[in-house]
């Protein structure tokens, strides 16, 4: 008698990554089930793989296989589906007689039907009588039209009824990755939430994303197919499973009625210990919602409006058309709104709805809360130029649209806008009039700025009660590093946030952060960053969140310490959507990690793919750029003007310095990177210039940066080493580089460092390749993607493992490769690929 293959892994699965779909111990089971006659179902929602674990036990078997299965538009035809397995005609009058013409022709086989849903009573009812004798697998999809106790009946005779799981997260965003690998990691994973684990949906979706679309985009064979299985409910269900696609969401079961039922029993939908229900792919629930009809779909929003939040009842009674209802309740909602990201969105909504007409005071909340939650842009939107002639809206709005025009970076469109607004207004509307003005002036000339503010304070006094212009008049200050601006911003960030003035405080803390940074305070500029950046994220102020979080990656990137890290979490955050200013500092962190741990052709692709350089983050990528192409050993796209683009003075030192490293390894021995006599550098950057000029004063040099820039201390002494022609004289600092570098992880300063050595003819036992420690094909996989710039678990993703098992292979690659640092492990690893 012919017998299944014993358990294991069929040949011919369909592997993504490291895992295998079907899942194994599936078809394991079905295996094991059919080693006697008997009926196993494989039962799942459309797309689950139903076809493939049918597909693979064929593959399995040893002996005949007897493949059919029901067609939808044959339904009402008595036995197709076992007249197209055995391919004969069959009797088709009564369910013993057909059952007896199947088994005497299927005996020790196996015969599988696909689609059972669509099968005729006939054939349903024969199954049971059949399988006594013979080996059946059949699939059925769920929900299904089985008439009567059917699924009753077939369910006592089964051997093993086995339902398809759901496909893995880790499997799912692999197959994403395989079929659009240019996907980022946000696409990725709402591909994965949308599909729930169906590969079909995973598929679908993927391709578009592929083709240039995105997740949003609708398959339209997938949604055919799920459009069938959803007719299958009863309207109940169809409406539950409507109002969960609507709402985006778990919501309790309660609020989707009776038709929670259907949908847990079907397995479309699940629901935990709590009573919150969600579906199991949210795709499926899009789907049903789109099949709406429109007078429905208005009703379901109408009646979903009525059971949740209000936050989220505006959202819907816009969508049903009811622009005032959505207006009001927005309103109404925006003022016991939690944070001030939900408030801003809430009165954004309200300010947007076609054919409203927002109350002014509606307006001006929205304007402020815009402005409040790092959204310039959208203040504008609400408050155009026209708005500001209503005598409602006024010098309010006009100081508003000044202060968002500022935000944005256009200080002479900032004081036109206030112009209008006279001495006579509120002292309030005044004080944020003067605040634009003083600041417009500040982007302009700082020395006329200085004076300005004295006459400020004489006027409203020290310090001003209107917090805006307090911390104006310390950012003057800050400007133009009066003694104590340190405290006079920070005091001022705290009073303007014990005044309630949210914008106030976070551009206060801004300024701080980006002064200390522009005066080389990197660890006090990282961690006043870390502490905003916690703040923001509080009150879901997402814009000013990233805005920070950026900074402090780059702060860390310049002091040249953790650098895997700071690559990891600057390439985390630039697969997300980012203000223009948090891009740019996010690109070039990642960028000068990435160069200074030896990947540079990564390091360069990123800087190249940025597009729209803002002028506060333009200096800072312009000398990333120049610094990864000196690195790279390219000194002629290094070498520029040093103002070029005006920087602040630690970026712009730091371009001076990388220009005259250029001058010399293009044999240059002019004074390249020179200031000008109004120029004042900061004292670190002059000692380093004038270091070129008199080496013995690189030790100097070096220590001026020891808290300041691993990197630089290590040029300093690296060039200490290599101008100076006594081996005696030039061994010790040269030393010194390699160790302070090794341990940073600076892997081209360290390459460098080795080379002068090696003019001295010292060669030093440095730890290296292990003999007989080969990399695994999977170590060299791991350490290639790390070397694209992959974090951790978009290369879990992409290899289907864990990211437990990515860092495994990443610390067996370093210790093989005698690496101290994850990204110098990559750069060796692309060495050792040639």
């Amino acid at each position: 008698m012919p017998a299944a293959v014993p358990v294991g892994v069929p040949a011919g699965r369909a592997t993504v990554g490291a895992a295998v779909w079907p899942p194994a111990d599936l078809v394991a089971a079905a295996v094991d089930a059919l080693r006697n006659p008997g009926l196993v179902v494989i039962a799942g929602a459309p797309g689950t793989g139903r076809s493939t674990v049918l597909k693979r036990l064929g593959e399995t078997f040893r002996g005949t296989v007897f493949a059919g299965g029901a067609l939808a538009m044959l339904r009402g035809v008595p036995a197709l589906p076992l007249s197209r397995a055995v391919r004969v005609r069959l009797p088709s009058h009564e369910a013993p007689l057909l059952a007896e013409a199947v088994r005497s022709r299927v005996r020790h086989g196996l015969l599988l039907l696909d689609d059972l849903q669509w099968a005729d009573p006939l054939t349903v009812a024969a199954l049971p009588a059949i399988a006594e004798h013979c080996r059946i697998a059949v699939t059925l999809r769920t929900p299904h039209r089985l008439p009567g106790d059917a699924e009753q009946v077939l369910r006592a005779a089964a051997t093993a009824w086995l339902n398809v799981p759901a496909m893995p997260a880790d499997a799912a965003a692999a197959l994403v990755r395989q079929i659009a690998p240019g996907a980022t990691t946000a696409v990725v994973a709402d591909v994965v939430r949308r599909a729930g684990g169906v590969p079909l949906a995973v598929t679908a979706i993927a391709k578009h994303v592929a083709q240039g679309g995105t997740p949003l985009d609708s398959d339209k064979g997938l949604a055919y197919t799920v459009a069938g299985a959803l007719a299958d409910l009863n309207r109940p269900a169809r409406t539950a499973m409507a109002a969960l696609g609507l709402l985006g969401r778990p919501v309790t079961a309660t609020v989707l009625g009776e038709g929670i039922t259907e949908l847990t029993g079907t397995g479309l939908v699940e629901v935990d210990a709590a009573g919150i229900a969600a579906p199991v792919s949210p795709y499926t629930a899009e789907v049903a919602a789109g099949l709406l009809e429109p007078a429905e779909r208005v009703a379901l929003h109408r009646r979903l409006a009525g059971l949740v939040p209000p936050r989220e009842a505006a959202r819907h009674l816009a969508a049903a058309g009811a622009h005032t209802d959505a207006y009001q309740v927005a309103v109404r909602a925006a003022r016991s709104a939690a944070s001030t990201g939900e408030r801003a969105e809430l009165l954004l909504l309200a300010c947007d709805l076609p054919g409203v007409s927002p109350a002014a005071d509606v307006r001006l909340d929205a304007a402020r809360a815009a402005l409040a939650a790092g959204r310039p842009g959208s203040c504008l939107r609400v408050l155009p130029a026209d708005a500001v002639t209503d005598p409602a809206v006024g010098a309010v709005g006009a100081v508003l649209r000044g202060e968002a025009l500022l935000q944005q970076g256009n200080a002479t469109a900032a004081a036109d806008a206030v112009t209008t607004v006279g001495d006579g207004e509120p002292g309030e509307v005044v004080g944020a009039r003067d605040r634009v003005r003083l600041l417009a002036t500040l982007s302009r000339d700082p020395d006329t700025a200085l004076a300005r503010a004295e006459e400020l304070l004489r006027v409203h006094g020290d310090a001003p009660a209107h917090p805006g212009l307090r911390a104006a008049i310390a950012a003057v200050r800050a400007g133009t590093r009066r003694p104590g601006w340190e405290y006079g911003l920070a005091s001022a960030a705290s009073a303007a946030g014990q005044a309630g003035d949210v914008l106030a405080a976070r551009w206060s803390a801004w300024l701080l952060v980006e002064t200390l940074t522009a005066d080389a305070r990197l660890t006090e500029a990282s961690n006043a960053a870390a502490a905003a950046a916690a703040a923001c994220a509080g009150d879901l102020a997402y814009s000013w969140q990233t805005r920070f979080i950026a900074a402090q990656l780059w702060c860390d990137a310049l002091r040249g310490d953790e650098i895997d890290e700071v690559v990891r979490r600057a390439g985390d955050l630039t697969d997300r959507t980012l203000p223009a200013v948090a891009r740019g500092y996010a690109v070039a962190a990642a960028s000068l990690a990435e160069a200074d741990g030896g990947l540079l052709a990564p390091a360069r692709a990123r800087l190249d793919a940025l597009t729209g350089r803002p002028s506060s983050t333009g200096p800072v990528l312009d000398w990333v750029t120049r610094e990864a192409a000196w690195l790279d050993g390219q000194p002629d796209h290094a070498v520029g003007r040093a103002g070029d683009l005006p920087a602040p003075p630690l970026v712009d030192g730091l371009r001076r310095i990388t220009a005259r490293w250029a001058a010399y390894d293009a044999g240059d021995s002019g004074d390249g990177g020179a200031f000008a006599e109004s120029d004042r550098p900061l004292a670190a950057v002059a000692q380093t210039l004038d270091a070129w000029k008199a080496p013995d004063l690189f030790a100097a040099a070096a220590a001026a940066w020891r808290d300041l820039a691993r990197r630089e201390e290590v040029r300093c002494l690296l060039a200490q080493g290599t101008l100076e022609e006594d081996a005696e004289r030039a061994v010790p600092p040269l030393l010194e580089a390699e160790r302070l570098a090794e341990e940073a992880g600076l892997v081209v300063l360290l390459g460098r460092t080795r080379r002068a050595l090696r003019r001295h003819a010292i060669r030093r036992d440095t730890r290296g390749r292990r003999a007989g420690d080969d990399l695994t094909d999977r170590e060299r996989d791991v350490l290639r993607l790390v070397a694209n710039g992959e974090p951790t678990r978009r290369i879990a993703g992409q290899l289907g493992i864990s990211r437990e098992t990515v860092e495994t292979h990443i610390r067996s690659g370093m210790r093989k490769l005698g690496a101290r640092t994850r990204t110098e492990a990559a750069a060796l690893a692309i060495e050792d690929l040639g």
